[in-house]
C-alpha cells in the first residue's frame, strides 16, 4: 500500500512537471484603484503563480508565518511561541497525514498548487532580503497541503483542545460565539427581482486568519472574485459570473477525546477491547530561537493511539481524532466550487465531502438560494455520549465511516424566499415552518438548537419584514447594529434594563445611561461602551447569573473607570472603541454579538481597539441575464505594508459603512486600473 501511495503521488508530481511552466510574461497582475489585484491567465495554474506573487507584495510576512508553521521552522524564528506551533504541527502529524492522502488529489488541482509554490518561490529568489529563513524556501505542494491542514484543526479546534488537554481541563465548546453572517434573498422576495447576497464573515482583522481580497480570471473557465487567507491558492468565499456562497462557522461535534485505560505496570500501554497495545510515541525535533538570536535544538516526545494523537496530564491519558485527519482535499472543494457554473454543478463539488466545516449560503442568478451545514461528521455509535469524553478501551469507540451529505442539515429555495446563518443553530435558518427539525438528525453528530443575539435579532428583522424587500432594506439589515429585545449572552445582564435604582449614585448614573440607551451599538451612541465595561467586570468577577448587588458593583466600576480615563460618564461607543491602523486611528462601531460584530482588546488611555469582528463584507445582486453587481469592503486595505498607499485607504469607508463598486469583467478592469505588470 506505501509503494501504491508513493507510486500515486509521483504521478502526480510527474503530471505537474510535464506542464509548461508558468511564464510571467503571460500572467497579468491588474491592480485597481484600492490595490485589489485582479489576476489574469492562460491557465489556473498561472493564476495561482500570479496570486502567489500579488499576495507577497501585500503581506509576503504574514505567508513566511504560515509556510514557517507547516514546516516546522517557526520556533527557528519566532523563539518559544513559534516553537508551540511547531510541536502542534508535528503532534497532529501534519506531513503523514498529507503524505498518507495525497494520492487522493487530481492531478489537475496539484498543478494549481505547484503554480503556487513556483509563485512563493519566484517571489523569495527575487526578494532575498524579505525573506526571514533561507532555508524555509523552497517550499512545495506538501507544505501548501500540510498549512492547510494544521488551519482547519485549528479552525476545528484542535487548540482549544490541546490546550485544555495539557491544562488538566475538560474540553468543551466554547459558549461564546464569535462568528459570522451569510444572508440570502430570492428574486420572489426582492423588489427589484434580483437575488441577493451577503458575505459577512467575522475574522480577526489581522495575521493569518485575515481575509485577504483577490480576483482570479483564466481562459480554463476561473472568474472568481471574494476573499482568502495567507497561503491560500483559491478564494475560500466570493461570487463567480454565475452564483456565490458565504462561510460562518458551524458548532457540531468536530472532535472526539477519548480517556485511554492505561497498564499500571507499564504506562506506555492501553486496554482495547481484550489486549494491550503500546502507544507509539516519536522525538518532535523543535529548534527555538533565544533572545541572543541564536536557536538551541529541543525535543519533546508526542505519544500516538489508534485514536489519534494523545495528551497525558494528571487525570490520565487522552487521546483525540478530528476528521481533518482523514482528508486534505478542502482547497481542492473550494476551487471546484470556484469553477461551478450552475447550482447542479455546484452541489456536485459538495457532495464529495472534503470540507470539514462551516456553514455554507448560496445564492446564484437563476434564484436558486440554498443553506447547508457542511461537515465530514463521524458515524458513532449512539450507546455512547459522544459530547463527552470517550471511554477510549474499546473499538465500538472508534470512527465507522463519514455521514454523506445527504445526511447534514440543508435547505433549497424555502418559499419564504429567505436563508440565513449567524452561527446558530441549522434549525433557524428561515421562517418557523420551513425550518429543519433537530429530531430528524442523527444525534451523535453534535448539532445543538442554540441560538444568539445575531439570529434573534434577524428573526426580529425578518418579522418585522415580511413583504418585498428591496435593496437599500437589505442594506439596512446587513448594517443592523441593534441587540435583540431579549438578550442571549453568556451572562444573563436582561434585568439591568428593569433594574431599579441602587443606594450608589455613582451606580445610578451609569445605570440611566445603560436603560436611556435603544441598544444600538454605532459609534455614535452613548450606552454600548458601558455595557461592554459592565459586561467585562461581571465575567472576570465569575457574576454568571449577577444579583442586584453584583450588578451594582459593575455599575460601580464603570463609573470609576470613566471617570479615570475619560474625565466624564457620557461617552459614546466611537469614544471608547477604535479602529486602529498604524498612526490612523477612527472611531469604532460594533459590540460582540450585534450583527455589525466587533471584539476588541485594550489599546490605551483606557481605549480599546478591535481586533475581530467585522472585516471582509461582499454584498451582491445577481441579474437574471449580465453579470453580478457587487460591492465590497475589507477593514484596512488589500496591502500589510506601511509604507503601501492602500495599507488603510479602506478605513474611513470601512467605518461609515460604505463599500466600493468591484467587477469581474476582466476588461473593464484593466480600462480601470491604475497598474498593469507581470509576476518578475
Amino acid at each position: 500500500m506505501a509503494r501504491i501511495k508513493v507510486f500515486a503521488f509521483s504521478l502526480c508530481i510527474v503530471y505537474a512537471l510535464l506542464l509548461p511552466a508558468q511564464d510571467p510574461s503571460k500572467i497579468e497582475i491588474i491592480r485597481d484603484q484600492w490595490g485589489v489585484p485582479h489576476i489574469y491567465s492562460p491557465t489556473d495554474a498561472g493564476v495561482a503563480y500570479g496570486l502567489a506573487w500579488a499576495h507577497s507584495e501585500d503581506d509576503f510576512n504574514t505567508i513566511q508565518l504560515t509556510m514557517l508553521g507547516a514546516k516546522q521552522m517557526l520556533g527557528k524564528h519566532l523563539g518559544k511561541t513559534g516553537a508551540t506551533v511547531d510541536y502542534v504541527v508535528g503532534l497532529l502529524r501534519c506531513e503523514e497525514i498529507v503524505r498518507a492522502n495525497i494520492e487522493k488529489v487530481t492531478p489537475e488541482f496539484m498543478a494549481i498548487v505547484k503554480g503556487y509554490a513556483n509563485g512563493l518561490n519566484a517571489y523569495a529568489r527575487h526578494h532575498p532580503e524579505e525573506v526571514h529563513l533561507k532555508k524555509a524556501f523552497p517550499v512545495n505542494e506538501i507544505d501548501i497541503f500540510k498549512a492547510y491542514v494544521l488551519q482547519l484543526a485549528v479552525m476545528d479546534g484542535a487548540d482549544k483542545t490541546i490546550s485544555d488537554l495539557f491544562e488538566n481541563k475538560t474540553p468543551s465548546i466554547s459558549s461564546q460565539i464569535k462568528g459570522s453572517n451569510a444572508i440570502a434573498i430570492s428574486k420572489n422576495r426582492t423588489a427589484d427581482e434580483y437575488s441577493y447576497l451577503a458575505i459577512n464573515s467575522h475574522q480577526p482583522l489581522e495575521g493569518s486568519a485575515a481575509w485577504y481580497e483577490a480576483h482570479l480570471v483564466s481562459d480554463e473557465g476561473w472568474n472568481m472574485l471574494g476573499g482568502l487567507f495567507p497561503g491560500g491558492p483559491v478564494v475560500f468565499h466570493g461570487t463567480n459570473e454565475n452564483l456565490g456562497w458565504a462561510h460562518t462557522v458551524n458548532y457540531p461535534d468536530k472532535v472526539d477525546v477519548f480517556q485511554l485505560e492505561i497498564n499500571p505496570d507499564n504506562k506506555n500501554q492501553y486496554w482495547i477491547d481484550d489486549e494491550w497495545l503500546s502507544l507509539e510515541s516519536e522525538k518532535i525535533k523543535l529548534r527555538v530561537k533565544t533572545p541572543l538570536g541564536f536557536s538551541i535544538p529541543i525535543k519533546k516526545k508526542a505519544y500516538y493511539s489508534i485514536y489519534g494523537p494523545v495528551v497525558k496530564n494528571a487525570s490520565g491519558s487522552f487521546a483525540f481524532h478530528m476528521s481533518v485527519f482523514d482528508e486534505i482535499r478542502a482547497i481542492e472543494q473550494w476551487y471546484e466550487m470556484n469553477k461551478s457554473t450552475n447550482f447542479e454543478e455546484f452541489k456536485e463539488a459538495l457532495k464529495d465531502i472534503r470540507i470539514p466545516s462551516f456553514n455554507i449560503v448560496y445564492a446564484d442568478k437563476e434564484s436558486n438560494i440554498f443553506y447547508i451545514s457542511n461537515g465530514l461528521l463521524p458515524k458513532r455509535d449512539p450507546a455512547y455520549n459522544w459530547a463527552s469524553t470517550l471511554p477510549g478501551n474499546t473499538s465500538k469507540t472508534t470512527r465507522n465511516g463519514y455521514h454523506s451529505f445527504a445526511d447534514l442539515p440543508q435547505i433549497t429555495n424555502p418559499t419564504s424566499g429567505y436563508l440565513f446563518n449567524m452561527n446558530n443553530s441549522p434549525f433557524n435558518a428561515t421562517s418557523a415552518k420551513e425550518n429543519l427539525k433537530f429530531s430528524s438528525y442523527d444525534p451523535t453528530m453534535g448539532f445543538v438548537e442554540r441560538e444568539n443575539n445575531r439570529s434573534t435579532r434577524m428573526d426580529e428583522l425578518m418579522k418585522a419584514n415580511q413583504g418585498m424587500i428591496d435593496w437599500e432594506t437589505f442594506w439596512k439589515i446587513k448594517f443592523d447594529s441593534r441587540l435583540p429585545d431579549s438578550l442571549v449572552y453568556q451572562i444573563d445582564i436582561n434585568p439591568l434594563f428593569k433594574m431599579s435604582p441602587t443606594a450608589s449614585k455613582e451606580a445610578n448614573e451609569i445605570l440611566s445611561i445603560i436603560q436611556g440607551w435603544d441598544k444600538v451599538a454605532t459609534a455614535d451612541r452613548e450606552g454600548p461602551a458601558h455595557l461592554l465595561l459592565i459586561y467585562e467586570y461581571l465575567q472576570e468577577n465569575e457574576y454568571f447569573t449577577p444579583n442586584k448587588q453584583e450588578f451594582e458593583k459593575a455599575l460601580t466600576y464603570c463609573y470609576t473607570y470613566l471617570k479615570k480615563h475619560f474625565e466624564s460618564v457620557s461617552i459614546t461607543l466611537g469614544d471608547f472603541q477604535k479602529l486602529v491602523r498604524g498612526s490612523n486611528e477612527l472611531p469604532l462601531g460594533g459590540i460582540p454579538d450585534v450583527i455589525t460584530a466587533m471584539y476588541s482588546q485594550p489599546f490605551q488611555n483606557g481605549k480599546v481597539k478591535g481586533l475581530s469582528g467585522e472585516s471582509y463584507i461582499m454584498m451582491i445582486k445577481y441579474p437574471e441575464n449580465g453579470l453580478p453587481i457587487i460591492e465590497t469592503i475589507n477593514v484596512f486595505g488589500s496591502s500589510n505594508r506601511s509604507d503601501s498607499p492602500h495599507y488603510a485607504d479602506q478605513m474611513e469607508l470601512f467605518t461609515n459603512k460604505k463599500l466600493k463598486k468591484m467587477s469581474l469583467d476582466i476588461d473593464e478592469v484593466r480600462k480601470n486600473s491604475q497598474r498593469i505588470y507581470h509576476p518578475k
